[in-house]
């Protein structure tokens, strides 16, 4: 599967969508093939402060049990509340499957992220 082009990747396997001052956050598709069929998602509140490069939940598969980490710090303004019921949109989907929408409190941290290209360039060397 393609990496869209108009999203930030990050070292840990997430991916953020940028629109303004918001973005959405969710996992690449590298990293949901690696972990196999989700079973469950455990995400934050809304409201909650996240800080790049920090935990922010976790993605549990039938073969183990992820931490979820921040590509961008920012205050949770919604959560994709239909990953409780069915997480497996992410094995569906993983670039549409967002899991939670910030509101961006230092946007400069993108600068920092991975491009499309550099990402799979990245997920090769990894491989």
């Amino acid at each position: 599967m393609a990496y869209p082009k108009d999203y930030k990747y990050t070292k840990e396997h997430e991916w953020i969508q940028v629109s303004g001052k918001t973005a959405l956050v969710g996992i690449t598709d590298h990293a949901q093939q690696s972990l196999g069929d989700i079973v469950f998602v455990e995400l934050p509140k809304m409201g909650t402060e996240l800080v790049a490069g920090k935990s922010f939940g976790t993605v549990e598969s039938v073969k183990a049990v992820s931490e979820l980490y921040a590509p961008a710090s920012g205050n949770v303004t919604a959560i994709n509340q239909s990953l409780s019921a069915a997480p497996e949109q992410i094995n569906q989907d993983a670039n549409k499957a967002w899991m939670v929408k910030i509101e961006l409190s230092n946007p400069d941290q993108l600068k920092g992220l991975l491009s499309a290209d550099d990402y799979e360039k990245y997920v090769a060397e990894e491989n």
